[in-house]
Parts: structure tokens; C-alpha cells; sequence
């Protein structure tokens, strides 16, 4: 993945009249061997630092090495288990974290490029007790 300027990205890209922007990031880390509660701390992070709530959210992609991630997350934040992951998640790929988050991560934009635009987001935990989050945008470039 590249993280490039609007300008730059726009010469790169295939489908230039779609813009993808990074909204909010978060990380944070639980008590050893908590992992499930990592996310959700992230994800407020994320959340905060982007100016929206879960409500705001078009997807929502998770690295979820364990089912029970995802059940402590939907609780937590109040996220539909049923809308999250649409197009599979590392539960399915397999779950070295890198090749899989990144993976969810494009699909969480082809998601919202699919859906028409929004705001989505991808949490993963690692290590045992600490979590990223990231809050993507998606929409079409104004002309």
C-alpha cells in the first residue's frame, strides 16, 4: 500500500476520481493476555481522532485471530456483528498480522468504493495486549 499525497495518488491510481483519506488512527494497549479489550480501546482512539462515532461507520474490518474478538467488540461499541467482515477476515485467511491486515484494509476500501463512499473502519489486535485502529474515507474526488 502507499500513503502518497492527493496530488501523487491521483497520477497513480486507475480510478483517479476516487479519493481515499485517513481520518483518525488509534492504538492502545490492555492488561497481558486481554487481547479482545485491545480493539475497542483502539477503535475509541481511532474514533475520537477522526470526529465521528460508531454510527458513522459504513464497514467495519477486523484482524480477529479469535471469534471472541469480535464478540467483545460488537458488544463493547455497539457495532453490528452481522454487518462486520463482509468479504471474510483473517479468521478465513489465515493470521500472521501483517499480510492480513493490510489485506483487510483494501478490502475495506473496495468495500466503500463498492457501496458508494463513506467512512470505514479496520481494528486489529497483536501481540496479546495491544491493538491498532484506523478510520478510512472514501468518496469521489470534487471536480
Amino acid at each position: 500500500m502507499i500513503v502518497a499525497s492527493s496530488e501523487v495518488a491521483k497520477t497513480l491510481s486507475a480510478r483517479p476520481e476516487i479519493r481515499i483519506r485517513i481520518r483518525g488512527f488509534g492504538q492502545y494497549r490492555t492488561d497481558l493476555a486481554m487481547m479482545p479489550e485491545a480493539p475497542v480501546g483502539a477503535t475509541r482512539v481511532a474514533l475520537n481522532n477522526a470526529g465521528i462515532s460508531i454510527g458513522d461507520l459504513t464497514a467495519i474490518k477486523s484482524h480477529n485471530p479469535f471469534v471472541v474478538n469480535d464478540i467483545v467488540f460488537a458488544k463493547a461499541t455497539g457495532a453490528n456483528l452481522e454487518t462486520m467482515n463482509n468479504y471474510g477476515s483473517s479468521l478465513i485467511w489465515g493470521h500472521p498480522q501483517g499480510p492480513t491486515g493490510m489485506r483487510a484494509m483494501i478490502e475495506l476500501i473496495e468495500e466503500l468504493v463498492i457501496t458508494g463512499g463513506g467512512l470505514g473502519l479496520f481494528q486489529g489486535c497483536a501481540a496479546g495486549d495491544s491493538a491498532m485502529a484506523a478510520v478510512i474515507q472514501v468518496d469521489e474526488r470534487p471536480a
